[in-house]
């Protein structure tokens, strides 16, 4: 059986270790394709696995057709719509990933960035705190939940929207259930947002939710970019000098956005939500857990295709 990790990306060396130590021990074979440049690096190296392990990287219908012996990926982290699920299921490949492994560190950017907006990017005028503010928490899935946790060393009053969860779970963690978006956006200064992209949300958030923040609203991204409707938050941030946004991957129109509402808009130069070593090493060993386990026995619970 051969394991492939294919990472444009790579995982920390520590982590390789880590996953080549499960695989071997498993009795499966692994092959690293790191840092590759070309697709047909890619295409070439699936020709013969057994098993796919992946980070952001793109696996699509071309590259499950070159996949004659796939039988599983695994995306190491939460988001999965870098894959053809459709694709996927109609080869007979199972699609999982590795939900929570990434959590943390996702839920302290949301934190870092939280700050850095509330103190003006640190350009040396004065800013306000987090204590005692209104944060609105934008589906409560397991980065959602973290989010909350910490924002109780913060002090701050916590709200969250998520019709997939139960009010008592949310209230359980301190956390105030809502149950209109409308409400989330009007009630809390800070908005973060976990939300997938999916048909339903994309293009989602835009003005009409936006407008509706309190004075000195910060919307806060570390989920998908697809998910802002950007023309609608530019012109959000155009009538209301006053609203600020901060996102873990730059919008399509980041340049405008910037040379527009300097001061008020950040972006990381990529996707870091993520990029810790704790969470690099947690996402890779349990991706790489999921496929021995489901190359010995057919055991998929992260399986996110049918």
């Amino acid at each position: 059986m051969k394991v492939l990790v294919a990472t444009e990306k790579p995982f920390a060396a520590v982590a390789v270790d880590g996953i080549r130590e499960v695989v071997e021990n498993a009795g499966a074979t692994l092959e690293l394709l790191e840092k590759y440049t070309d697709r047909k690096q890619l295409l070439d190296a699936v020709a013969d696995a057994d098993a796919l392990i992946i980070r952001s990287d793109k696996v699509d219908a071309e590259v499950l057709d070159a996949a004659r012996q796939l039988k599983v990926v695994v995306r190491a982290g939460a988001g999965y719509d870098n894959v053809d699920l459709d694709a996927a299921t109609a080869r007979g490949v199972c699609v999982e990933n590795t939900p929570g492994q990434n959590s943390n560190a996702v839920a302290e950017l949301v934190f870092g960035l939280a700050v850095m907006m509330a103190r003006n990017l640190y350009n040396g005028t004065s800013g306000s705190e987090l204590k005692g503010k209104t944060l609105g928490i934008h589906a409560f899935g397991q980065v959602g939940r973290n989010v909350a946790r910490i924002a109780r060393g913060f002090e701050m009053n916590v709200s969250a929207l998520d019709p997939y969860c139960p009010d008592n779970v949310m209230e359980e963690a301190g956390v105030t259930p809502v149950h209109s978006v409308q409400d989330l956006y009007r009630d809390n200064r800070y908005v973060s947002l976990h939300i997938p992209a999916t048909p339903e949300t994309r293009n989602s958030v835009g003005y009409d939710l936006v407008m509706l923040m309190p004075k000195g609203g910060v919307l806060i991204n570390t989920a998908r970019k697809e998910v802002i409707d950007e023309p609608g938050l530019m012109k959000a941030l155009d009538e209301r000098p006053d609203l600020k946004y901060v996102a873990d991957i730059a919008p399509e129109r980041a340049k405008e956005f910037e040379e527009r509402f300097p001061g008020r808009v950040f972006f990381t130069p990529k996707k870091m939500g993520a990029q810790t070593a704790e969470a690099n090493i947690n996402a890779g060993i349990a991706a790489a857990r999921q496929v021995v386990d489901f190359l010995r026995d057919g055991s998929a619970p992260y399986r996110v295709n049918r």
